[in-house]
C-alpha cells in the first residue's frame, strides 16, 4: 500500500486501515500486525548540555504471542498522526515495503487504534483525524517496586519513603497530581515494596552496544515484577515505579510495559528510577508523565536539547522548580496542551478561535494552575488547514502565575504562547531574536501591553490587562496604525536566568522567533 506524501500520511490511509478493522480482515493481511504500542522516553541524567546524553524514544509493537517487533519512531509518528495518544494502548499497524534489492526495506505505514469494539466507522474528528481517546481519569493506582541488582547491596531509600512519596501534603505526588489534572484523577491505594533481589548482576541488565550502554528494559520490568509478584497485589494497578539501586545506562525511562503478573499478562505505565531520579519528585514526575502518555514539550531555540522549557515538567523538570527538604526538586506544572491531551481541560475551560475567525475577541484568560476558574485557562489559535491534518498548527495562549507549592519559582506572571507542531510535540514561543536556549527569558513571556504577531501575520493577540485572576487577551488581525512614523522596536534587555551558548538556530527557530512581541502602540511595518 502506498499512502504517504510529503510531511506525513494521507488521512485516507488511516480511514482505509480503520476500515479494514471495521470489516474484521486486518489481521488477515499479511501487511497488517495488530499488538499493543509501547512508547518508552530515556531522559538522561542532569549534565551541562554540551555532555548531556540526547533524549531516546523506543516505539515497539508487542504482538499478543509476546513478539517485539522495533518501529522507527520517526515514522511511526508520521504513521500514526498523533503517536502519543496511543501509548500502551491496542493497535494495528500496516507496513509497506519499499525500494527493490538490496535497497528494500520495510516500512511503517499507518497505525490506528485498534482497542475499542468497531461496530461502526472509525471516529474522525473536524480534521480528519482518527480520534484516539487518552483520556486519564478516576484512580490511577501506582505501585513503586523497589528492586536492587544481585551484585549491589545498597539501599538508598527506606521503602517508607517511596511510599510517602505518594502522599497528599503539598509537595507529594498524590497532592499533585490532583491539582494539575482539576482533581480528575488521584492516586488512591498506591504503595511502595521492597527492596527485592533481582536474579541477576548489573551486566546482565546493561550491556555495551556499539560503545555505549544499554538497558534492557523488558528484562529489568520482567525481572523485577517477577521478584516482586509473591508480595505485592498488582489487581487495579495503574503503573509500576521501579527504583533500581544502582545507574541504569544514564538515563531514566518512562512509558509501557507487558510482563506476566498475577498469573494475566498486564500492559501498565512503567518507570525505571536510576537513584538520581527517584531522590527528586520532579523528574520522577515526568516519568510517570509519560506513563500517563505524555510526550517532550520544548522551546523555539531550534536546538536538539527537549530539556529547555521550564514552562511543563515534560521539558525541563530542573529549572525554576521548587525545592523540598524531603522530596528534593518538586514539579512545577504541565502545560494546557498536555492537560488537554489527557482530558484534564473541560470545554468551558477552553476557547477556540478557528482559522477563519479574524473578528477582534476579548477574552478573560483565566491562570492555568486556578483551581475552581470562571472563565477559559487556555486559548486555542487555529490556523489554516494543511493536506496533513496532523501537522496542521495550533498556538495556544495560558496564563501562569508564581504561586503555590510547584509554581513559586516560575521566571514570572505571563501568558505563555505554545505552537504545536511535529504530530503533537508543543514549543514555547520565543520573540527574542535569536531565541533564549532557555525559555524562561522575557521574550518568552508576554505581559500587559505586549503583543505577538504570528510569523505568516495572519494571528495576533495582545495582553491588555492584569486581572485578579488572570489576564485579558484581545486575539485577532493586528490593528492597521496610523498617524505618523512608529517608534522602533523595544525588548526586554536581561534574561531570567544565565544562558548556555547559542546553538545554531533551524528554520523553525526562524518562523517562532519572528516578528515575535510588538510593544503597546507598535505595528510591523
Amino acid at each position: 500500500m502506498s499512502g504517504s506524501s510529503r510531511g506525513g500520511i494521507r488521512p485516507f490511509a488511516r480511514t482505509w486501515l480503520a476500515g479494514l478493522l471495521l470489516l474484521g480482515c486486518g489481521a488477515a493481511s499479511a501487511q497488517v500486525v495488530q499488538g499493543r504500542l509501547e512508547l518508552q522516553w530515556g531522559d538522561p541524567m542532569p549534565a551541562p548540555v554540551e555532555q548531556r546524553l540526547p533524549t531516546r524514544l523506543l516505539a515497539t509493537l508487542v504482538t499478543d504471542d509476546g513478539a517485539r517487533i522495533a518501529l522507527d519512531p520517526a515514522q511511526a509518528r508520521r504513521a500514526a498522526g498523533d503517536l502519543y495518544a496511543l501509548s500502551n494502548r491496542r493497535v494495528a499497524v500496516a507496513f509497506a515495503t519499499q525500494g527493490r534489492g538490496v535497497m528494500q526495506r520495510t516500512a511503517v505505514e499507518v497505525i490506528v487504534p485498534a482497542e475499542r469494539p468497531w461496530q461502526r466507522a472509525p471516529a474522525l474528528d473536524a480534521a480528519g483525524r482518527v480520534v484516539a481517546e487518552a483520556a486519564v481519569s478516576g484512580t490511577t493506582r501506582w505501585v513503586t517496586l523497589a528492586c536492587k541488582f544481585s551484585d549491589i547491596a545498597t539501599e538508598q531509600k527506606p521503602t517508607s519513603f517511596f511510599t510517602s512519596q505518594y502522599g497528599y501534603m503539598p509537595g507529594q505526588l498524590g497532592h499533585y497530581w490532583i491539582e494539575v489534572s482539576y482533581g480528575k484523577i488521584d492516586l488512591a491505594g498506591s504503595q511502595a515494596y521492597g527492596w527485592f533481589t533481582l536474579p541477576s548482576p548489573r551486566d546482565a541488565y546493561v550491556t555495551m552496544v556499539d560503545g555505549q550502554e544499554k538497558a534492557d528494559l523488558d528484562k529489568l520490568f520482567t525481572d523485577c515484577g517477577a521478584a516482586a509478584d509473591p508480595t505485592v497485589d498488582f489487581a487495579g494497578v495503574q503503573g509500576i515505579n521501579m527504583m533500581f539501586n544502582g545507574d541504569l545506562d544514564g538515563y531514566a525511562w518512562g512509558g509501557g510495559a507487558c510482563a506476566t503478573l498475577d498469573g494475566a499478562r498486564r500492559c501498565l505505565s512503567t518507570t525505571w528510577n536510576p537513584p538520581w531520579s527517584f531522590g527528586n519528585l520532579a523528574p520522577l514526575a515526568h516519568e510517570m508523565g509519560h506513563g500517563y502518555g505524555l510526550p517532550h514539550s520544548d522551546n523555539s531555540d531550534g536546538d536538539d536539547d527537549t530539556y529547555d522549557n521550564p514552562w511543563d515538567v515534560m521539558s525541563d523538570a530542573w529549572s525554576n522548580a521548587m525545592h523540598n527538604v524531603t522530596f528534593g526538586a518538586l514539579p512545577k506544572h504541565i502545560n494546557m496542551l498536555q492537560r488537554e491531551r489527557l482530558g484534564w481541560v473541560d470545554a468551558a475551560r477552553k476557547r477556540v478561535i478557528p482559522a477563519g475567525d479574524l473578528a477582534p475577541t476579548q477574552v478573560a484568560l483565566d491562570f492555568a494552575g486556578l483551581k475552581n476558574a470562571t472563565n477559559p485557562q487556555m486559548i486555542v489559535i487555529a490556523m489554516q488547514a494543511r493536506p496533513d491534518p496532523y501537522a496542521t498548527v495550533v498556538y495556544t495562549l495560558e496564563a501562569r502565575q508564581r504561586t503555590g507549592t510547584y509554581e513559586s519559582a516560575l521566571a514570572g506572571d505571563a501568558v505563555i504562547v505554545h505552537r504545536m507542531e511535529n504530530y503533537g510535540t508543543a514549543y514555547s514561543v520565543d520573540a527574542d531574536v535569536p531565541p533564549a536556549d532557555v525559555s524562561n527569558n522575557e521574550g518568552s513571556m508576554f505581559k500587559p501591553g505586549e503583543s505577538w504577531l504570528s510569523p505568516d501575520h495572519s494571528r495576533w493577540f495582545r495582553v491588555d490587562a492584569m486581572t485578579a485572576t488572570g489576564f485579558l487577551v484581545t486575539v485577532g488581525p493586528m490593528p492597521r496604525i496610523t498617524g505618523g512614523r512608529l517608534p522602533a522596536l523595544r525588548r526586554k534587555a536581561a534574561p531570567v536566568a544565565p544562558q548556555r551558548p547559542q546553538p545554531a538556530r533551524s528554520a523553525r527557530a526562524a518562523r517562532d522567533s519572528g516578528p515575535g512581541r510588538i510593544e503597546s502602540g507598535q505595528a510591523a511595518r
